[in-house]
């Protein structure tokens, strides 16, 4: 049976006032300060309110923006853009599909060899789930995004 993601009113009431003004307010939290930003541990990134899987460490990579930067998300279906027009800029949003959390922005400045996509994510938004934690915690299917196919 495939597992459910929704908004969880719950996982909403628990957030920190950080995690509350970056998902649901659709704020940013300052550069170099967010939990994960130099997080090299393998694992996944799911969404803060409602666990959907949203980024794996294997698309991770060093932007030096001060934000966790990814090239794409683990499955794009869980992950929505939107036209963003605020700050007098013309950007893309991404939030994630079954949460409607705000998740950050996408640019275009990514590594050419990856696709050219620059993820660029508040680590408000997400909870990370070490790979040797994976199994205990429901997501024991996306282990095979660290394996290595053989030639």
């Amino acid at each position: 049976m495939a597992r459910e993601y929704n908004r969880n009113p719950a996982a909403v009431a628990a957030l920190s006032p950080e995690q509350y003004y970056v998902t649901q307010e659709n704020g940013t939290e300052r550069a170099f300060t967010g939990e994960y930003w130099d997080n090299h541990e393998p694992g996944i990134y799911v969404d803060v309110v409602s666990g959907e899987p949203l980024f794996a460490s294997t698309d991770k990579f060093e932007s030096g923006s001060g934000w966790p930067s990814f090239t794409k998300p683990i499955d794009a279906a869980n992950v929505v853009e939107k036209r963003d027009l605020s700050h007098l800029m013309i950007r893309t949003e991404v939030r994630s599909a079954h949460g409607d959390s705000h998740l950050g922005h996408v640019f275009t400045d990514g590594p050419r060899d990856a696709g050219g996509l620059r993820y660029c994510i508040n680590s408000a938004s997400l909870r990370f789930i070490r790979l040797d934690e994976l199994e205990a915690e429901g997501y024991g299917q996306y282990k095979s995004l660290f394996t290595k196919e053989e030639a």
